[in-house]
C-alpha cells in the first residue's frame, strides 16, 4: 500500500467515526423531542450559559419550577442580537417555544424570548404566536 492510500484510508476511517459520534449530537439538536405546539413560560432568568453546544438558558417560572431552555445554536443567538451581556440573572423574561414531549421535564427550545420588551428570535421562522 503506498503513503497515498494509507492517508486516503486513514482519513476515510476517520471520517466514519466522526459521522458515527455525530448521529447523537444530530438527534439531539433537532425538533423531534419537542412537541409541535408552542408555548410561553414567563418567569426570572436564574442563568446564562453561552458554553456550546448551545446557549441556554435556567428560568425560574412563578410555580418556582425551573426551566432548561435552548437557546439557537451559537450564530443563531448572536443574529438575533442576544449576547450573554444583554441580560442578568433575576431579569423577567418571556420565552416562546416549543416544550419538551416529556411533561416530566421543565425544558424547551426558544423559538423567541422577550427581555424588557425587546425580542431576540431564535427561530423566526418557526413562530407561530
Amino acid at each position: 500500500m503506498t503513503a497515498t492510500s494509507r492517508l486516503f484510508a486513514a482519513s476515510l476511517g476517520g471520517a466514519v467515526i466522526l459521522s458515527a459520534l455525530a448521529v447523537p449530537v444530530f438527534a439531539h439538536h433537532g425538533w423531534s423531542w419537542a412537541e409541535a405546539e408552542q408555548m410561553t413560560l414567563r418567569g426570572t432568568i436564574k442563568t446564562i450559559s453561552m458554553a456550546p453546544p448551545h446557549p441556554s438558558l435556567q428560568v425560574t417560572a412563578s410555580d418556582g419550577a425551573v426551566w432548561q431552555v435552548d437557546l439557537g445554536n451559537p450564530r443563531q443567538t448572536a443574529n438575533s442580537g442576544f449576547t450573554g451581556n444583554t441580560a442578568k440573572p433575576g431579569d423577567a423574561i418571556t420565552v416562546l417555544g416549543n416544550r419538551n414531549r416529556d411533561a416530566s421535564k421543565p425544558h424547551m427550545k426558544a423559538v423567541r424570548i422577550t427581555i424588557a420588551g425587546r425580542n431576540y428570535d431564535m427561530y423566526p421562522e418557526r413562530i407561530t404566536n
